[in-house]
């Protein structure tokens, strides 16, 4: 068994995976412009109708028959990748995933009215409504600020 610092540490890692994934598909996948009108069509479904339809409700969470599949193929890299250590990066992985998607539905839908959620809000609104070439952070700004895509 591993200690519990250890465990409490690679779970942040995981946390920290995620929030990077969540940077880089969203600005690398999400916010491609492709040229083919197949791939116009597919962007859009993916992503450009939430740009579209921002609160739209049905469009925010990723459906479990993109999201499971998802995870086991994550879970089986860390896996491979990180053998014993996998469970501890993998459940803060996916606790990443799990906050995510609640904060980004929180953000279009509750009134968050204070504090960091309030925050949180305006900087992913600003994304929406001022410039779509920055703010790619959803659950967190650490990479707009690491990459220098936050918005001005």
């Amino acid at each position: 068994a591993l200690p519990i610092l250890v465990v409490a540490g690679l779970f942040l890692v995981g946390v920290l995976c995620w929030t990077l994934l969540e940077y880089v598909v969203h600005r690398y996948v999400f916010h491609y412009e492709p040229k083919s009108r197949l791939g116009k069509t597919l962007h859009f479904v993916v992503h450009g109708v939430h740009h579209d339809y921002p609160n739209d409700a049905t469009r925010l969470v990723m459906p479990p028959s993109i999201s499971i599949p998802l995870a086991i193929v994550f879970w089986s890299l860390f896996a491979v990748t990180l053998g014993r250590f996998a469970p501890a990066v993998s459940a803060g992985f996916g606790f990443g995933y799990i906050c995510y998607d609640s904060i980004h539905y929180a953000i279009h839908h509750f009134p968050m009215k204070r504090g960091i959620w309030l925050w949180l809000k305006q900087y992913h609104l600003r994304h929406h409504y001022a410039d779509d070439h920055a703010g790619y952070g959803v659950s967190s700004p650490l990479w707009d600020y690491v990459f220098r895509t936050k918005r001005k």
